[in-house]
């Protein structure tokens, strides 16, 4: 089992030797550098991504319909008619904000996954608050975006409570570097959200195996609510989930981003979303920091150029396993 390898607290000088990397160095010598300002409403705009990953034929979510303004919130019953269950999120939010998903309907009542049924008024009620930027970044007004429910792949089903887990891949120049899954808990209201309460389980990139797992940054062994073995978790499909992440870099033109995965039991791998400015949790969650890879990465490139997704993907899975965990 690989452990954290420093105490709860530690000098900035260790982390540094450590190679764990801060918030400055990520948006300064990374988002800074390799992410183009004019390409971030691709990514902060969850609409023009869908429609993006459409377009290169890159496996996403499907997408029912969208709410742009107050007098159309009335509409929604009729787009939802005949659907068992839907995904409400806003389009510009981020950290699982605002994200409402109905996994049944009966008789006009929608059934959240923890059993709660709200009326129709309720979930309008909902996307107006959408639509009034209540979850959106900076508060500006935004607009709902109404998805396909997720056939949950029921391999996760002990390690998951009442929500779909997903899979984070950071992907720098193309090559995946760190991934993780995010785990929904009954603190994190069913969301894979980690500021929430979700739990992180870090993955190693050759092997999709589990390396370590968090919830709210200290170390976890049994799911919270399931009671599952955290560190028996393998992802199948992995060398896909991959493929599909570093596509992302083609499709996108962004340097470094997290990429978002679900798994999907008739699809396979679909993108949710992606992030431009992905945040740095996931170092707890791996036991490892990210320095050393970019870095590497940054080297590798300078000597060999430019790479197809699939030969990326064999790179970072070289250099980044994990062998104890094999």
């Amino acid at each position: 089992m690989n452990l954290w390898p420093f105490k709860k607290y530690c000098s900035p000088f260790r982390l540094s030797r450590l190679g764990i990397m801060g918030m400055n160095q990520r948006n300064v010598n990374f988002i800074g550098r390799y992410n183009r300002r004019e390409l971030y409403p691709l990514v902060d705009n969850k609409l023009l991504t869908k429609e993006m990953a459409m377009k290169n034929h890159v496996s996403t979510t499907a997408l029912i319909g969208s709410i742009k303004h107050q007098y159309d919130v009335k509409n929604f019953p009729e787009i939802v008619k005949g659907r068992s269950g839907f995904c409400i999120k806003p389009t510009h939010g981020s950290g699982g904000k605002g994200i409402l998903v109905i996994v049944r309907s009966e008789n006009g009542v929608y059934y959240k996954p923890n059993g709660q049924g709200l009326s129709a008024l309720d979930v309008e009620r909902h996307i107006t608050n959408i639509l009034a930027g209540l979850f959106s970044l900076g508060g500006k007004q935004d607009f709902a975006l109404i998805e396909d429910l997720i056939n949950f792949d029921d391999v996760f089903k002990d390690y998951s409570y009442e929500g779909v887990p997903d899979i984070r891949v950071i992907v720098f120049c193309g090559y995946p570097v760190m991934c993780m899954m995010r785990l929904s808990t009954a603190a994190s209201d069913g969301k894979a959200n980690l500021h929430q309460g979700a739990v992180g389980v870090g993955i190693c990139v050759r092997s999709g195996k589990a390396i370590r797992a968090v919830q709210k940054n200290e170390p976890v062994h049994l799911h919270p609510d399931t009671g599952a073995d955290l560190y028996k978790l393998r992802v199948p499909l992995w060398q896909q989930v991959l493929n599909l992440a570093s596509s992302c870099y083609d499709m996108s033109g962004l340097g470094y981003i997290g990429t978002d995965i679900v798994l999907d039991r008739i699809r396979g791998p679909l993108l949710l979303e992606l992030n431009a400015r992905p945040g740095l949790a996931i170092q707890t969650a791996n036991s490892a920091g990210l320095l050393p890879r970019l870095r590497f990465i940054q080297a590798y490139i300078k000597k060999h150029g430019s790479l197809p997704a699939e030969e990326r993907v064999k790179v970072s899975q070289e250099h980044f396993g994990v062998l104890e965990n094999d």
